[in-house]
Formats: C-alpha cells, sequence, structure tokens
C-alpha cells in the first residue's frame, strides 16, 4: 500500500505530531545543539590535549568545519521549508534571512578562508594576520542566538493555539 500525500500522513500519526514537526522549532534547538557543541565545546577542547600538534588540531578542525557546515547548509534548508508553510512567516522573515547571510557568509568566504590558512599552517607557513577568524567567531555567536530566538518564538506561537 503507496503512502501518498497529508491524507495518508494524517492517518498514520497523531495530529500533535505533525503539528509538532511542522513547528520550525525543533530544528532550530538541533541545530543549536550541534553548532554549538562542535563550536563551543569540540574546537576549543581540542587545542588542550598535550599530544596533538598545532597543525594537526587545525587540520582536524577544517574538516570537521567543513563537515558541519555542509549539515548547516541542510538543517537551513529544512528551517526555511518549515518557516514557509508555518503561520509565521512574516514574523519570522527578518531572523531567517540573516541566520541565512551568516551560513552563505561562513560557506563561501570565511569557511575557504580560514581552511587555506589551515593548511598553510600544516604546511609551515605561517599567514599573516586576518580578520576572518573574530568574524566568524562573532557570525557564529550570533547564529547561536538567532537559533535559540527563532526555536523559542516558534515554540511559543506553537503553545498559544
Amino acid at each position: 500500500m503507496a503512502i501518498v500525500g497529508n491524507y495518508a500522513l494524517k492517518k498514520l500519526l497523531p495530529k500533535a505530531f505533525v503539528s509538532a514537526l511542522r513547528n520550525p522549532a525543533w530544528i532550530c534547538f538541533t541545530w543549536f545543539g550541534l553548532t554549538a557543541g562542535i563550536s563551543l565545546l569540540e574546537a576549543p577542547v581540542k587545542f588542550t590535549a598535550p599530544l596533538l600538534t598545532r597543525p594537526v588540531a587545525l587540520d582536524v578542525g577544517r574538516v570537521v568545519f567543513a563537515a558541519l557546515n555542509k549539515a548547516e547548509l541542510a538543517l537551513l534548508v529544512i528551517l526555511l521549508i518549515l518557516v514557509r508553510i508555518s503561520a509565521q512567516y512574516r514574523k519570522l522573515l527578518v531572523a531567517t534571512a540573516i541566520l541565512t547571510l551568516i551560513v552563505l557568509a561562513q560557506s563561501f568566504w570565511l569557511l575557504p578562508e580560514l581552511s587555506q590558512r589551515a593548511l598553510m599552517i600544516a604546511s609551515g607557513t605561517e599567514p599573516a594576520a586576518s580578520p576572518a577568524h573574530a568574524a566568524y567567531a562573532v557570525l557564529e555567536l550570533v547564529k547561536l542566538g538567532l537559533l535559540l530566538f527563532l526555536g523559542f518564538r516558534t515554540l511559543k506561537s506553537a503553545q498559544d493555539f
């Protein structure tokens, strides 16, 4: 038996579960946890490992942040879809637009630059000072704040119904 469309979904899943899946809050909190775990915990702690050299730590960080970025791009697409189909689209437009700009800036400007710098250090060259790391960190904190804002905003709105 093929399951097609919303009708079959409504028949198989309780209404509250379908409503929860359509609410952008779950994706915001999932994304927040993933990003906070890597950016605020894994990345700094890695540099405290006494046997891990700086070039190796930077190379691991480069690979981890590239993977995180791919996951964030997928999460962004899901979030934009959920926000668009929600009744709160207009209320969330500015926050999701800023979040989108941050992810795009990190993806196409900051991560490539930071990756290049990590490769230079791994090859024994110390690159000139750059504001890229500080910019990435600031945008990361703003992104985490926006994810919490969007998550709690959509969660609160869902409870109002």
